[in-house]
């Protein structure tokens, strides 16, 4: 359990706890406890309800097919997301609400209701149908904080096309390995997007990610969304190439918005979204259609309390999972208004969110505590300027929060008056997992409280027996409706990294103590409190979790190691204030090759190259020799305590354990701690 107990240095006792305020109670979404029990009396029958919510082309006969640890839900019935998104609200009368609200960092602004959307979603899909897009082909999506990136995912949603959307930080070689490995026909993009004053050139990556040696051979059309330069201008020194390029608005514009949603099966894929795993390669998880949107449209419902009158305002990215699931599929499932932003927080001062809050009347909002911890930085002073009464729900989502910073957030943000969900989940799972419902949930600071009616979750030792009180391993012991179905091309990956910690016949069910229960890993160390209370410490394999986004160390290593004078590099985090944590790299250069401040310089901006600003090493160490055990593997445990500036744990399995020492003793010298 060492490696568990790790994760415990830094979490805090805390004892404050906040009720629902009475008033907020009576009108929530819900508020009588008993859910829980009912619905972990019979979980099928409770997801069930949920899914009878939706609108099925035909209905499903089997609710759950479960065989470890492929599961099957709603089997046998047939829906599409996009329509559940916007048709069944149009026909229900509801076409003229705003379904979108979009404001531009330059400060443009666009409105659409949900007739509206739906006409646009109808001309994308048109449009990609025209192009030769088919339903089960991929589309890669690689897009600003635009509508048109919701849009197109829901274009593709709605002709049965599996969109994959790529994070518009990340570099063109982390795009085109996501396009290349998910075999994309379509890539969509953008000629630029905002952020902080400037222009990020899309097109430019895109074009490299394309054009260069190698390539990405599977894709045919590249559809060009112009967000910043004006006719016949290029962004970056990007250019238009004939035949494969096409401008946005002269196929989409122009296509008729007339196109029939395709009839989905249940179980067919709907996204594959890429993820950082412990090795190289990102893992593209695979979502389904069925049972992902069922779990999306419940958790949206009850955590966030959604009425007619709200304005919802996700701050994350389409990127990311969040953007996904409480961006598009969960809120517009809902019929909610959603609010998105393309830019920064500081642009061009840092009261922009709290401008955007007074001026759109924002009443739910669902931010990253990385920025929570940004804004603790910046001072009381910009969220008191504004006027942010309309609020009266807030969440955080993406790591744990620590209390200081969920009170900050409470007391400066919310007013006092508003509850926090803090809510655990994955790109794995798809939707919330753990999180208090604001009409019941007693909360405490830093503490995601507990499961989501339906979902059992558990703390394990490493043995698989069920810890009811302490620190372990977190784990979920039953399927749910939004799991992930398996990772892109690579089943048997799926079951060793989430399906084998615990073998089956080793864990019972946690309550009767029979064996042969299947339990998925999520990879994360959690504690259970006195009053069932979860606590999430984070992951407890070489995963950093930098601003809430999860990149692989074995990533940024072979980005360092691809540096012609490199050696050998290992990676590690390091807490950081705003962050999280931090990216601390440890490099042994090649013979002959010296150690500089500019070489330290060039290996960051080639790390940024190769893998995308979120994984810019904040310190770099040139380092003679690594920390390794005797069969040869880097103890990133002990170079995590120098980078930290702990005293330093065991060496003794070191094959040199004065490596740690010299290194400790110049890391210190550096002043990099």
């Amino acid at each position: 359990m060492a490696a568990t107990e790790q994760t415990f240095d830094s979490l805090l006792t805390e004892d404050r706890a906040f009720p629902p305020p009475a008033e907020f109670a009576a009108r929530a979404n819900a508020n009588d406890a008993s859910i829980y029990a009912r619905a972990d009396a019979d979980p099928e029958a409770y997801w069930a309800d949920w899914s009878r919510r939706l609108h099925w082309f035909q209905p499903w006969d089997r609710v759950l097919d479960w065989q470890p640890p492929y599961a099957k839900w709603f089997v046998g019935g047939k829906l599409n997301a996009a329509y559940n998104c916007l048709d069944r609200h149009v026909e229900a009368g509801r076409g003229s609400r705003t379904a979108l609200l979009w404001e531009g960092e330059p400060g443009d602004t666009r409105a659409y209701t949900y007739s509206d959307l739906h006409r646009e979603v109808g001309r994308a899909a048109n449009a990609l149908k025209q192009m030769g897009v088919e339903k089960g082909d991929r589309v890669a999506i690689y897009l600003p904080m635009i509508p048109e990136a919701a849009i197109a995912m829901l274009a593709c949603a709605r002709i049965g096309a599996a969109h994959s959307v790529v994070f518009g930080g990340f570099s063109a070689e982390s795009l085109r390995d996501r396009i290349r490995d998910a075999q994309a026909k379509v890539l969509i993009t953008g000629d630029g997007g905002y952020r902080r004053g400037g222009v990020v050139p899309l097109k430019r990556a895109a074009d490299e990610a394309v054009d260069e040696e190698g390539g990405c051979p599977s894709i045919q059309h590249v559809l060009v969304v112009r967000r910043h330069g004006a006719e016949g201008e290029t962004v970056g020194g990007a250019q238009m190439k004939e035949g494969r390029d096409l401008w946005w608005h002269d196929v989409v514009e122009g296509a008729s918005p007339d196109c029939p949603a395709e009839a989905m099966d249940s179980e067919d894929l709907l996204y594959i979204l890429y993820t950082s795993g412990t090795t190289g390669k990102p893992k593209g998880i695979m979502h389904t259609t069925g049972g992902y949107l069922t779990q999306c449209l419940a958790t949206t419902n009850l955590v966030f309390d959604l009425k007619d009158d709200d304005v919802y305002w996700c701050t994350a990215d389409v990127g990311w999972v969040t953007g996904h699931s409480y961006i598009v599929y969960g809120p517009l499932a809902n019929g909610a208004t959603v609010l998105m932003y393309e830019g920064a927080p500081d642009a061009p001062d840092r009261g922009r969110f709290w401008k955007i809050v007074q001026d759109y009347g924002v009443t739910i909002f669902y931010t990253a505590p990385t920025a929570i911890r940004a804004f603790m930085k910046w001072g009381t002073e910009w969220p008191a300027k504004y006027d942010l009464s309309t609020l009266r729900l807030l969440g955080t989502v993406g790591e744990p929060i620590n209390p200081e910073a969920w009170i900050w957030y409470h007391l400066n943000i919310g007013g006092g008056r508003c509850p926090i969900v803090d809510t655990w989940w994955q790109t794995e799972t798809g939707a919330m997992m753990i999180t208090p419902l604001p009409g019941i949930t007693e909360t405490v600071p830093g503490s995601a409280t507990t499961p989501f009616p339906g979902i059992r979750a558990d703390i394990l030792s490493l043995k698989g027996e069920c810890i009811p009180t302490g620190g372990g391993f977190l784990a979920i012991r039953r399927p749910w409706p939004s799991m992930l179905r398996g990772i892109w091309g690579d089943p048997q990956r799926f079951v060793d990294t989430y399906w084998s910690k615990w073998s089956g016949e080793t864990v019972g069910s946690g309550e009767d103590g029979q064996p042969g229960e299947s339990v998925y890993f999520p990879g994360d160390g959690a504690k259970r409190d006195e009053r069932g209370y979860f606590w999430v410490i984070g992951r407890i394999d070489d995963v950093l979790n930098v601003a809430g986004h999860r990149i692989g160390t074995m990533e940024v290593e072979s980005a360092l190691v691809d540096h012609p004078s490199v050696a050998e590099a290992a990676v590690v985090g390091k807490a950081h204030e705003l962050k999280g944590q931090a990216v601390a790299a440890f490099v042994t250069l090649k013979e002959g090759t010296e150690a500089t401040e500019a070489l330290k310089q060039e290996l960051t901006e080639h790390v940024v190259r190769k893998i995308g600003a979120i994984a810019r090493p904040d310190a770099i160490l040139f380092a003679g020799d690594l920390p390794k055990t005797r069969s040869g593997k880097i103890m990133r445990r002990l170079l995590k305590d120098i980078a930290e500036g702990r005293a330093l744990g065991d060496t003794t399995t070191l094959a040199d354990p004065g490596v740690v020492a010299r290194l400790k003793d110049e890391y210190e010298a550096r002043g990099e701690g």
